[in-house]
């Protein structure tokens, strides 16, 4: 077994293997760019070496600091994690030449696996349903539109070095093919240094399902079940689980022993994903494999028992599988959501910045139930705009898909994060959705159900029930506070107001509040005073802290606080609203009050998150229609097309090519 290992990579994939190799007593070696040097990885590790500044073409992917790196700290082996230089075979190859042991398959499984149109055409060969496409490489968008012609619309046009959702597009037409090649290959080549893509059809109302795999130097392959990768965002995986809610036994048997096959034909010998897209029908196709660990691999993890780092670590030092197939079960049932730097209120732009408040919720087993965070962050850290946006992720398991659901949307409402901009409202609403509970998903589920964008719901029924009477207690456990601090109340009785009128967003709410014994009675009151129902309330939570736990009867709760000025913003399952507590006088006066409207311009384009400008597409005196292009950002790896939202003419150009802006920079003014 390996004395030290070195993790060519950050953030919360470096923190998840340190984490793996400390407990097998391995001694870890983290690497960091100059963004990166007060990084959590960094932290974690026993030894860290400085590899170069921001730009991971400048760091992180060069091989040869890596390569210096490992022998300037005597590491024997490297774990790439994912991204970077995970899935490249002239790493392998030249970690090989230097003597030391590359964690991930050996370099011909990566050459076969890695390039997404060779490895269509082996698993063609190795007899596996393949989905029709066109597997040469595509010189122009002409030659891709006629391609699209002859397969049939939609057709998805996907990056050969692509993942991680880069470097792909779906068409529904010949303009929107020329325009997605463009864009697919420039994000290609940007993300991956190669900028070849390929067409293949879409299927309608596709589900993704993947198979995890593990084989060792010894000619042994197992599978270890699936996972359900459907809710997805521009083609980037969102929310996983394992297993999948379509599958039946015959039919994860049949993709598991395909999965097996060819990774038996390129001799795969470490921790693999073969992915499918699937339909509704449960036929599938093969869509790519993935020769390396995956985001999602702790739903894996937590349904088989498997450690797959420390397999991948085990098979690296040529150990030998210590189970066979019929030894792999799957127990209970696993969620896992992505927590990302990205407002959902502004169609999920990127957020950067200084993480003023981080409070995950509390890990570990309990009931049966099990919370698993995985991060790469701290409280006080900056999310920096060179990486990917990933926060962390949040995943749980219990014994039944149901419970695993609840369990995610309750560990979603107790995750405190403020310093930027976070998609957990986002996740928690998507965790109450009908559809989802139901199972009934497809890559589109997304664009479908949020086709106008996401927006925060006001509170309706019983969730308005409990919001108000968290605001409620919330209140009384203030001015309790208040009365104890204040010089004013001294030597006065206290006089309380037992009737309180909550305001949530335009609803107004009529209650009593009356403590006892460790706990607080809400009663809310109809129009003429009568009462129409009394709840149990019952909590530790003290002013200041971002989340009120407790319990609301006999259901356990976490519910999001912020405070506002003579009120508090709540967020609970997805549902976010202002609530104000009043007397009834209060409330009568309040309502008078005019509401301030906020003014917008419709005269600049403004850049709508931190990035940098790609390239502008107008000049000015021009005049653009509505939809045309008018600038390309790039943020966090992703560029975002900037179009007019109506006819006009651009007045002056602010920005070019290069320029890094901040949010809500002036890009372009019209006249």
């Amino acid at each position: 077994m390996f004395s030290k290992i070195l993790i060519a990579n950050r953030g919360e994939i470096a923190c998840r293997v340190i984490k793996t190799a400390r407990r097998m007593g391995i001694a870890t070696v983290a690497v960091y760019s100059d963004a990166d040097k007060d990084a959590l990885h960094v932290e974690m590790a026993d030894e860290a070496v400085h590899i170069g500044p921001p730009p991971a073409a400048q760091s992180y992917l060069v091989i040869e600091k890596i390569i210096e790196a490992c022998k300037q700290t005597g590491a024997e082996a490297v774990h790439p994690g994912y991204g970077f230089l995970s899935e490249r075979a002239a790493f392998a190859q030249a970690l090989e030449a230097a003597g030391i042991v590359f964690i991930g398959p050996n370099p011909g499984a990566i050459e076969a696996m890695g390039d997404k149109i060779e490895s269509k055409k082996a698993a063609a060969a190795a007899g596996v349903s393949t989905v029709p496409g066109h597997l040469g490489v595509i010189e122009s968008p002409e030659q891709a539109a006629e391609i699209a012609d002859e397969i049939g619309y939609p057709v998805m046009i996907k990056a050969s070095a692509g993942g991680g959702g880069k470097g792909m597009r779906v068409a529904h037409s010949r303009e929107e093919v020329k325009d997605g090649f463009e864009r697919a290959t420039s994000e290609a080549k940007s993300s991956f240094g190669d900028d070849r893509v390929f067409v293949e059809k879409f299927i309608v109302e596709p589900r993704h399902i993947e198979i995890q795999v593990l084989g060792d130097k010894h000619g042994n392959v197992v599978y270890l079940g699936e996972r359900e990768c459907s809710i997805q965002r521009r083609n980037q995986k969102v929310v996983e689980e394992a297993p999948s809610p379509l599958l039946d036994e015959a039919t994860r048997r049949k993709m598991g022993e395909q999965a097996v096959a060819l990774a038996k034909a390129v001799n795969y010998d470490s921790a693999g994903t073969v992915e499918f897209v699937a339909g509704q029908d449960k036929s599938f196709y093969f869509l790519e494999m993935n020769t390396r660990l995956q985001v999602e691999h702790p739903v894996t993890e937590l349904v088989t028992g498997i450690d797959l780092v420390e397999q991948m670590i085990r098979v690296a030092a040529g150990e030998k599988l210590a189970f066979a197939q019929s030894d792999v079960k799957l127990d209970g049932w696993a969620v896992e959501s992505r927590i990302y730097a990205e407002d959902p209120f502004r169609n999920f732009l990127p957020s950067i910045g200084r993480l003023t408040r981080y409070r995950p919720p509390s890990e570990g087993v309990k009931s049966g139930i099990t919370v698993r965070n995985d991060t790469g962050v701290y409280e006080g850290g900056e999310i920096s705009l060179y990486y990917d946006p990933m926060i962390a992720k949040l995943v749980t398991h219990a014994p039944t898909r149901a419970a695993a659901i609840r369990a995610q949307a309750e560990a979603l409402d107790a995750f405190a994060i403020d310093g930027i901009q976070h998609n957990i409202p986002f996740l928690a609403a998507l965790m109450a959705h009908p559809r989802w509970q139901e199972g009934r998903l497809s890559t589109g589920f997304i664009a479908e159900e949020y086709a106008g964008g996401f927006h925060a719901h006001a509170p309706e029924g019983e969730l308005a029930r409990r919001l108000a009477a968290v605001a409620a207690v919330i209140d009384n456990v203030e001015n309790a506070r208040k009365r104890k601090i204040s010089t004013q109340m001294a030597g006065r009785p206290v006089v309380f107001e037992h009737q309180r009128v909550v305001r949530l967003g335009a609803q107004h709410l009529a209650c009593e509040v009356d403590r006892t014994a460790g706990a607080f009675l809400v009663t809310f009151l109809e129009t003429d005073g009568k009462p129409a129902g009394t709840h149990e309330l019952r909590s530790a939570w003290h002013p200041g802290e971002p989340v009120w736990q407790g319990a609301f009867d006999d259901e356990t709760i976490a519910v999001q606080v912020r405070p506002l000025l003579n009120g508090v913003a709540l967020a609970h399952r997805g549902v976010a609203v202002e609530a104000h507590v009043y007397t009834e006088r209060e409330a009568a006066l309040a309502a008078l009050m005019p509401a301030k409207i906020a003014s917008a311009s419709g005269k600049q384009l403004l850049c709508p998150m931190p990035g940098l400008v790609v390239s502008i597409a107008v000049t000015e005196g021009q005049e653009v229609k509505s939809g045309e292009t008018l600038a390309i950002v790039e943020a966090m790896k992703m560029e975002n097309v900037l179009r007019a939202e109506r006819d006009a003419t651009v007045k002056k150009v602010l920005a070019k090519p290069g320029d890094s802006l901040a949010v809500d920079a002036v890009i372009l003014e019209f006249a």
